[in-house]
This record gives C-alpha cells, sequence and structure tokens, in this order.
C-alpha cells in the first residue's frame, strides 16, 4: 500500500515491500515542499513500477488534505507569503522590452502564457475570499 512519507521539508510518495523477510520502503516519487500528484507524477511511477496497483484517486486525496490553509501560522503558509512577496518583487523588476528580443526557446512567450494564467488564478482567488468575507459580514448582522 503507497502512502505519502515526509522526511525533512519534502514528501515523497512511499510504497513498503517485504523483501528476504523484511519490510524496506520503495520511495516512488519525489512530491516537493508542496506535496502533489499529477499527472506527470502518475505516469512516472507507472513507468517505473508497472507491477504496482495504485489507488491514485485515493492517494491524491490524502495529499488534498495535508494542506494547512486553516491555521495561518503553518510553515506553509508562511512559505506561501513568502513566495508572493518574491514573485511580487521578481515581476516588479521584469522588463517587457525582454520578451521582445528574438527568442529562440520561446521562454518570452511562455513566460507572458504564465503571467495570464496567474491573473486569472489570482482573480479568480480574490473573488473567492470577496464571497468568503461578504457571507461572514451578512452572518455578523443583528437585526432588531
Amino acid at each position: 500500500m503507497a502512502f505519502i512519507r515526509r522526511k525533512g521539508n519534502t514528501y515523497y510518495l512511499v510504497h513498503n515491500v517485504r523483501r528476504h523477510g523484511k519490510v524496506e520502503q520503495l520511495y516512488l516519487a519525489r512530491l516537493g515542499e508542496r506535496p502533489r500528484i499529477t499527472d506527470e507524477v502518475v505516469r512516472e511511477v507507472s513507468r517505473n513500477h508497472p507491477m504496482l496497483e495504485l489507488d491514485w484517486s485515493r492517494l491524491r486525496e490524502m495529499v488534498n488534505s495535508r494542506v494547512e490553509l486553516f491555521d495561518p501560522r503553518s510553515p506553509y503558509v508562511k512559505q506561501l507569503l513568502n513566495s508572493l512577496r518574491l514573485i511580487n518583487l521578481d515581476l516588479a523588476d521584469l522588463s517587457p522590452p525582454l520578451l521582445l528580443l528574438p527568442d529562440r526557446d520561446h521562454s518570452g512567450q511562455e513566460l507572458v502564457t504564465q503571467l495570464r494564467l496567474l491573473r486569472s488564478t489570482v482573480d479568480i482567488k480574490l473573488e473567492q475570499f470577496e464571497r468568503v468575507k461578504s457571507h461572514a459580514v451578512e452572518g455578523n448582522r443583528r437585526y432588531r
């Protein structure tokens, strides 16, 4: 049975196997500091370990339930805030003329695509936060 294991600040997808009467842990994939089971992880593990039958939906649910966004003091939230600060600084330093230079590997075009995706994700999240905030305000009203 596969499971998620944390070692230091990194998460791994691990499976126990029995060899010579002893249980050993087989590391199937490194999931990073914020664990995610992507389609790429599924393909890699399936290709490297074709004999294993894994319940990917259960594993994805296990990973999704680990994120500690409900606790503003959690290391994940602190790291997310730090990442947002850094990306804001990096974006402030980005010069649009750099994107117009001849681009053999299309990284400028990819950067613009990723910025558009970021903008739409941020817009969606802001709308979600606004809805939650307005519901909380409505819930606190007192009628006489």
